[in-house]
Order: C-alpha cells, then structure tokens, then sequence
C-alpha cells in the first residue's frame, strides 16, 4: 500500500495531479477541494493516498487529510460504489457535510451527486448508519449553540438507551423546530420519532 506521496507538484487536470518523486511522476485522482487548490506548479505538495488495484490498472488516489483517505475507504466499502463515485460524493462538499448526509438519512442530498442516484444514495446511509464518527459535526445552520447543547445530551442519553449515533442524529434532526429546550420533553420526542417508524 502507498499511504502517502509527497514531492514536486508537476501537473493540474480536471481529475487528478501529477506529483514527481524521485524522478517518477505519480499520477493521483483526487477529489475537488484538493484540485481547487492544489498551490503552485513546482511547489511541494503531499497527499494520503489510496492505492487500488484491478486486473488492469493500478490507480493511486490521493487526499489533503488521513480522514478525508478513510472517508473515501468507507465509501468503498458499500456495495455498487466505486471509487469515482466515492470521489464525486467526497467532491460535493466537506467531510464533514457528507457524514452528517449520512447520518441523518439525506438521501435527497446524496442523490444529487453524479453517478449516485436514488438507490444508490439509500444503500449507503443503509449500509453506513452507525458506521460514521458523527461527534463534533456541524450543527444546521440557524441551530442556537443553547439548542446545539441541548441536542449534545440528547443524543449521549439516546446512545445510552441503545441507539446507534446514527439514529440518534436522524431522530435529533426530526425533531420539530419550535421543540422546547426542556430536555425530557426533547427525550420524548424523540422517542416518539422511532415509535411511529
């Protein structure tokens, strides 16, 4: 496995970055964020990479941070998606935004991505839920950090009573916008959210 390359930054394409490590040009698939702003032609630059291996071809894939690297591994790990689905999911927005997706059941949101659609998108926060780290992700925007606070112990005393993170996230995110910060009165809304499922 090559889990890093770190050297001269020789080319910029649409889809990938050609990095020149002692006198071999590595060329690297990587996802948006990482081609909007790879710096300047000549300039050191590294990437965690990913390297998958097909009968035909050996392709390195490579990113800015170790997470981004593992996000794009567990994206490979659900079934029909590939690799160039996997980087078009980590291209439409931050890591953080495609967890949250994902753990909140935004199926809507994910079929928008190019070469996941309806099914595609289900399969994945089917096959996903639990799977994701979702501490510290951004809370919606507009949510008060009272609110946000709230919603914290909320979902530890959802994970307490046997729920994964995921399902606490989907049920925090049902809950009504005008829910009292009382945080029983939000425990049993959300209880009530996985009684009517």
């Amino acid at each position: 496995m090559i889990a890093s390359v770190r050297g001269t930054l020789i080319a910029v394409a649409a889809d990938h970055v050609v990095i020149e490590t002692g006198g071999i040009g590595w060329m690297i698939y990587a996802p948006r964020q990482v081609l909007a702003a790879p710096g300047d032609i000549g300039a050191e630059m590294r990437l965690f990479t990913c390297l998958i291996v097909r009968e035909d071809a050996l392709t390195l894939y490579g990113f800015k941070t170790v997470e981004q690297r593992q996000l794009f591994e567990t994206l490979l790990s659900v079934t029909g998606v590939g690799p160039q689905a996997a980087l078009n999911l980590l291209s439409s927005g931050t890591a953080d935004e495609l967890r949250l997706a994902i753990a909140t059941g935004d199926v809507a949101r994910l079929a928008r991505t190019p070469r996941i659609g309806k099914k595609l998108a289900e399969r994945l926060v089917l096959e996903l839920k639990g799977k994701l780290d979702i501490k510290g992700l951004p809370v919606a925007p507009g949510v008060s950090p009272a609110v946000a606070a709230v919603n914290a112990e909320l979902s530890e005393m959802l994970v307490s009573l046997g729920f994964s993170s995921a399902e606490a996230a989907t049920a925090i995110a049902a809950l009504p916008p005008d829910a009292p910060l009382d945080l029983e009165e939000r425990l049993r809304l959300a209880l009530r959210y996985f009684g009517a499922r």
